[in-house]
């Protein structure tokens, strides 16, 4: 019987491979793959294959094969684990040396300020969303993955991590949580995305920038992971996507 050490071994990119995932780019070190956790359009998945992990920029969330069969499975680590025993099939990872950069995160903040960057400001204005809505919200976010420096939208949450958004990428810098705008009314929008809230908000101007009800944002791993407790409100609810 394989112990738990072992089985944490398992190649993840063969595990993936069975199930008919590959990645749309690939290198000896890593692949990037179109998440299996959620829907995408552009390659946010990445599985390390020299520590033989995989991580999710757009939920933020990564770990060993275990959290992975967990996640797609729907299931505890104990069932995730004896569903790992019976694929004799799935490959040991070929241990390798790791390099300094393996140990530094993959995507970590630089700095926020204002909003100010035209091609974020573009970016804006052809998804119809006034600039000066978002300029509210948002601020711009310097970031690094891997130590290649990029820049975005950013939608702060409640727990300190942020929502990041521009043309060529979709992601988030943990921790993941929801965002609450508190108007102090008795009233709840919540809406799947900030670009969805921004985009509402665009509506209004310039005649009422401000949203006249409360409004809450979801992220779909957030709302599952979120308290419902967290929120003071129980008289009327309207979802939005």
């Amino acid at each position: 019987m394989k112990t738990i050490q072992a089985i944490k071994h398992l190649s993840i990119r063969a595990y993936l491979a069975e199930q008919g995932l590959h990645p749309t780019k690939d290198n000896p070190r890593y692949g990037l793959y179109l998440s299996p956790l959620r829907e995408e359009h552009m390659p946010s998945f990445k599985v390390d294959y020299v520590r033989n992990l995989w991580y999710d920029f757009g939920l933020g969330e990564g770990g060993s094969i275990i959290d992975l069969v967990m996640r797609l499975e729907r299931c505890d680590f104990a069932h995730a684990v004896r569903l790992l025993r019976n694929r004799e099939r799935v490959p040991i990872a070929a241990p390798r040396s790791l390099s300094p950069l393996s140990t530094v995160p993959a995507l970590r903040i630089l700095s926020d300020t204002p909003l100010r960057h035209s091609a974020l400001l573009d970016y804006l204005r052809r998804r119809g969303i006034v600039p000066e809505v978002t300029c509210t919200y948002c601020r711009e976010i310097r970031y690094t993955i891997n130590g290649r420096k990029y820049f975005a939208i950013g939608f702060p949450n409640d727990a300190g991590g942020w929502e990041l958004r521009s043309e060529c990428f979709k992601g988030s810098a943990s921790p993941k949580q929801i965002t609450t705008i508190d108007n102090r009314t008795d009233t709840v929008i919540a809406f799947e995305g900030f670009m969805d809230f921004l985009s509402c908000l665009s509506t209004k101007h310039p005649d009422q920038l401000h949203i006249d009800v409360n409004s809450i944002k979801l992220g779909r791993q957030s709302s599952e992971s979120a308290s419902v407790s967290r929120t003071p409100f129980d008289d009327s609810c309207f979802l939005r996507q």
